[in-house]
């Protein structure tokens, strides 16, 4: 056993730890007698009370007996235990249809994209500038305080005081006028997309979806069994034309108008109303994804689709993951009339609902008005930051890439200029500590664009600008190794 003395972690619990995995790897087997706790703390070089609380916390767990005269030993419960298995579980002969179906389906999503801050990862907001001395207070006075609300379960449809909030903010800050009611907290968009799923879709239904789009939710959509139907992007956003010629009758339809994921499009008014049009025409459902509405820069946004829909056809899903952060796992669901009664119902049968006090803590930020101080600190910031990824783009890589212009959001798409290898770039870069997504991982038919997702909003201008020269080399490479191909391959045919 190996004590780090220079370690923020206690030696009672280091010494835990380390005798706790002795006993369940086997090295300590069943009636085995440990040393005295005398012994055993001259040889560490410890305080014997030390050893004596690392005895008594595994007694707790039942790892160790103790008795009067006869010792400390490991417990005999524990030689009944089963020998680990030599053998992985092949889970698809053991598993529902169902599950076996989405194990090949995840199978083909490929591995889940990259969130560790690194430039340029997308979805990352700026905890640099998070205002965490409001956040820590807040936290304290509820935790502190009326203990029987706060730890007891949850209500299901969401705290009632957030739920206020966050109509009173959806109504000053995106024009949307709603009532309380309507809104219902969820643990994350992720949820409220899985949970919209089971609700409306059924196993064949036609679900229009923005291609390239949303990750995560085309899986859940996949999962449920929808009918997938690639619509095309272009700069004016969805392209609702082309959803009427794929599939004229659809169930549903999962757009990002504000900041469309990934190329950072807004929706134009005229295909705004067209959708909803469509979406009345086919008595369809659409999910407005409104990720980061709250961050767009330009002096006159467009109207949410929430905010036009006279026919109560919105289901409006909203984050704090980027505009707080994203371990938060806070959302909501603001809900069309028609639909709160199965909302209601839905989360009142099978939601274990969020915890109590992180909802109270975000509504208290709200409420005091720190959000709306951190969403225009941050508007300018990234703004900011931005600025200095187009500028360096500009300086170092304009032979290679160009950068998409946008007022909102935390990322951008920068598309390729000359003819190399995305995939191969993306893992050179990836060697360097750089991250960069290609389009074709948000596509599910193949698009013509070829670029990448490049995050700015969680990297000063200095960290920014180190990562484009990085990149440069990587680049000047990548060009060096496609130009000598190409002169091989003309070689050949001459």
């Amino acid at each position: 056993m190996a004590l780090d003395r220079d370690s923020s972690q206690a030696l009672s619990t280091q010494i835990y730890q380390q005798l706790k995995e002795l006993i369940l790897e086997g090295a300590l087997s069943a009636g085995d007698r440990l040393p005295s706790t005398r012994t055993m703390a001259t040889e560490l070089g410890v305080a014997r009370a030390t050893i004596v609380e690392t005895f008594e916390r595994l007694v707790a767990e039942g790892l160790l007996e103790s008795r009067v005269g006869a010792g400390t030993q490991v417990s005999q419960a524990l030689s009944s235990r089963a020998a680990l298995a030599d053998t992985q579980l092949n889970i698809h002969p053991v598993a529902s249809t169902k599950l076996a179906k989405a194990l090949t389906m995840a199978s083909q999503f490929g591995t889940r994209l990259v969130h560790k801050h690194r430039p340029f990862t997308t979805g990352m907001p700026a905890f640099d500038a998070f205002p965490m001395a409001q956040w820590v207070r807040l936290s304290g006075k509820h935790l502190r305080n009326a203990r029987n609300q706060m730890l007891s379960y949850p209500d299901p449809h969401g705290y009632g005081k957030l739920r206020e909030a966050i109509a009173a903010h959806l109504r000053v800050n995106r024009g949307i006028g709603c009532d309380p009611q309507q809104i219902f907290i969820v643990s994350g968009a992720q949820y409220a997309f899985q949970l919209i799923a089971d609700m409306l879709v059924d196993p064949g239904d036609k679900v229009w979806f923005e291609n390239p789009g949303h990750i995560g939710a085309r899986n859940c959509f996949m999962l449920a069994g929808a009918d997938v139907v690639a619509v095309p992007v272009d700069e004016s956003g969805l392209r609702v034309q082309c959803g009427l010629e794929k599939a004229p009758s659809f169930k549903l339809a999962f757009v990002t108008p504000s900041h469309q994921q990934p190329l950072g499009v807004k929706m134009s008014l005229e295909r705004r109303f067209g959708l909803l049009k469509a979406a009345e025409a086919s008595e369809a459902w659409i999910i407005e994804d409104d990720w980061v509405g709250d961050f767009c820069v330009t002096d006159k946004p467009l109207p949410t689709l929430k905010e036009m829909d006279a026919g109560e056809r919105v289901i409006y899903v909203g984050s704090f993951s980027k505009s707080v952060f994203p371990s938060l796992r806070l959302g909501f669901i603001l809900a069309p009339l028609p639909l709160v009664p199965f909302f209601h119902t839905s989360l009142e049968a099978f939601s274990p609902g969020v915890p109590t006090h992180v909802q109270a803590i975000m509504a208290d930020f709200i409420s005091e008005g720190h959000f709306a101080t951190h969403i225009r600190r941050m508007r300018k910031l990234y703004a900011e930051r931005y600025d200095a990824l187009e500028t360096a783009v500009g300086t170092h890589l304009s032979p290679w890439l160009e950068v998409a212009p946008t007022r909102t959001g935390l990322h951008t798409v920068a598309y390729l200029k000359c003819d190399l290898d995305l995939d191969t770039l993306c893992g050179a870069a990836a060697h360097k500590g750089i991250v960069l997504t290609p389009i074709s991982r948000f596509c599910i038919d193949p698009v013509e664009q070829k670029g990448i997702a490049m995050g700015f909003s969680a990297y000063t201008p200095a960290q920014i600008e180190h990562a484009v020269i990085e990149l440069k080399a990587i680049l000047e490479h990548a060009s060096a190794i496609s130009i000598r191909r190409t002169r091989a391959h003309a070689s050949l045919q001459d």
